[in-house]
């Protein structure tokens, strides 16, 4: 894809600060980053987002995701990590191609708690919302 931002870093037509690469993937920081050592994963096949993922880009993708998380850790050695991925604009998602952002954290950082939401939803709810996902596994 031509005008896909990624696509454009994976070609080498924009420059990113690159921190680690294969044959199948690009990790690099965003250009905003939430914390020092946040890092983006990206498959270097254009893939929109996580529901057009295929599993042949999926595995490499995954070790990739695995093997910078570690380095991240043993580099900053931060008490926690987020690993997050969002797909469709509803989840925030700005660049249409699929991206998996490796957030390194500590104690008291300036993120803070990102859920769970204040006011929990009741088990009858959850209980339906669990049934309809079963329904539609496999």
């Amino acid at each position: 894809m031509p005008r896909c931002e990624f696509c454009r870093i994976v070609a080498g037509e924009l420059p990113a600060r690159v921190v680690f690469e294969d044959d199948n993937t690009l990790s690099f920081f965003p250009l905003k980053p939430a914390a020092l050592g946040h890092t983006l994963v990206v498959p270097k096949k254009h893939v929109p987002d996580l529901w057009s993922l295929e599993l042949d880009t999926a595995v490499p993708l995954a070790a990739a995701i695995l093997s910078l998380s570690s380095a991240i850790r043993r580099a900053l050695q931060p008490d926690g990590m987020n690993v997050i991925n969002s797909a469709g604009k509803a989840a925030s998602q700005t660049i249409p191609h699929l991206h998996v952002h490796l957030v390194p954290r500590w104690f008291n950082d300036h993120i803070g708690n990102i859920w769970p939401p204040s006011e929990p939803w009741g088990e009858d709810v959850k209980d339906e919302v669990a049934d309809l996902i079963r329904r539609q596994v496999g």
